[in-house]
């Protein structure tokens, strides 16, 4: 019997990863730009740092996790998220005695349990920057202007951003118990996740996608008539830069984001066009969590996306990214010891020099052979004939505009890097 891949996971073949490579370039070129700078952390992690990075009451620590001991007894989790690794990151390698703020990036997969469908897998793959050291309102804009400015470089368009404030420390328990007033008498009615979310996490509740839920909830207290004076403030400047930014936002006092860990802005962006899963992406700031992990009060703000929703949403509007694959040159020759000798030689000197070169390994007739070249979009075929070869040429073929001319072998270098394609 095959075996086939795990349920909620994808190979992405070579035509596929050319596309994603194409997108991660565009990120890393973007963050340059904005000088954020790469994190790789580990794909496992001690489950605690997840419990309580994330939160205990999301449905990631609660439904979602890969959870496993190791050998040595430890509980390791599959990282279902990127921010708490970072915090990680930050606190251990001490990057706080650095010049505040850091800023940093990553990209790479992440793991949860879910139930497979249109744009949510189990293996999934997630682009992050994260923003540590400041309170600034102008930091929340800029992390917003960032994503927004990847998803008008690639042309997504109906694009929506929504914008809140959670609140903070100070403010929240009075909404919190706003919020307990208001769904307790609704309280049998709400699904059984939401049962479990009003003693802990009330506002969980409006993020619940139950359609009970969502109507009940459409009639709970706004957040904003909660806010203490620095959220309100806080927010109010965070508008203001993203006017000036010329950015268009839609004001959502029931968005509170899926993690617990969420301080003042949170924020999404939005594609109708791919439909359910509609948030292409999503972040805010998080000015707890570092001193939840154990460290100083360290503001912080930042977002993820997930790289497979941005192909959902370019192939929902009828887009893609697209990606030359074609090669330089296909390096033809006969059946013959000598001439195949001179040819895989000269692709070895050509791909010195930089020039993507192609060679038949095996026995193919020369039929074939040009039918490869064409086949692989070959600017040029280099062809070792018997008796070009006894004169010390060979027969360069312009594959694009025809024509056909004989060069000395010991040139070919020289003139294939005169006339590459333009």
């Amino acid at each position: 019997m095959v075996i086939s891949r795990p349920r909620g996971t994808n190979d992405f073949l070579p035509d596929v990863t050319g596309k994603w490579q194409k997108l991660e370039t565009m990120l890393r070129e973007l963050c340059q730009q904005y000088g954020y700078k790469e994190i790789r952390t580990p794909i496992f992690e001690e489950t605690e740092l997840f419990s309580r990075g994330v939160g205990s009451t999301t449905d990631i620590v609660q439904k979602e996790m890969y959870t496993f001991n190791d050998h040595g007894g430890r509980s390791i989790t599959l990282r279902p998220e990127n921010t708490a690794s970072a915090c990680r990151a930050y606190l251990e390698n001490k990057l706080y005695g650095q010049v505040q703020p850091v800023k940093l990036y990553y990209m790479g997969p992440m793991f949860r349990y879910e139930k497979p469908q249109a744009g949510r897998f189990r293996q999934f793959h997630q682009f992050g920057i994260e923003l540590f050291g400041t309170e600034a309102p102008a930091a929340d804009a800029e992390v917003i202007c960032f994503a927004w400015e990847l998803y008008r470089r690639l042309k997504i368009k109906n694009l929506q951003l929504k914008i809140n404030s959670v609140g903070c420390p100070q403010c929240r328990p009075r909404y919190k118990q706003a919020l307990q007033d208001f769904f307790r008498p609704h309280l049998d009615k709400l699904c059984a996740s939401c049962q479990d979310r009003f003693e802990r996490n009330p506002l969980r509740i409006l993020d619940c996608k139950s359609p009970i839920c969502q109507e009940i909830g459409n009639g709970a207290p706004l957040i904003y008539d909660f806010l203490c004076e620095e959220c309100s403030e806080h927010f109010a400047q965070v508008q203001d830069f993203l006017r000036a930014a010329n950015i268009d936002f839609e004001l959502d006092p029931h968005m509170v984001r899926g993690l617990d860990y969420y301080t003042k802005t949170a924020f999404e962006i939005q594609v109708a066009s791919i439909g359910a899963q509609s948030a292409v992406c999503g972040g805010g700031r998080y000015d707890g969590l570092i001193e939840e992990l154990g460290g100083d009060h360290t503001p912080a703000v930042g977002f993820a996306l997930g790289m497979e929703r941005i192909f959902s949403a370019l192939a929902s509007q009828e887009d893609d990214l697209t990606v030359d694959d074609s090669i330089e040159v296909y390096i033809i020759s006969a059946k013959n010891k000598q001439l195949k000798e001179a040819a895989f030689a000269l692709a070895s000197a050509l791909r010195s020099a930089g020039i993507s070169a192609e060679i038949e390994l095996g026995d193919k007739s020369f039929k074939a052979q040009m039918k490869a070249a064409d086949r692989l979009h070959a600017a040029h075929a280099v062809i070792f004939g018997e008796d070009e070869f006894a004169k010390g040429t060979a027969a360069v073929k312009d594959m694009i505009n025809g024509g056909q001319v004989d060069i000395p072998i010991a040139e070919l270098t020289v003139y294939l890097q005169a006339h590459r394609a333009q």
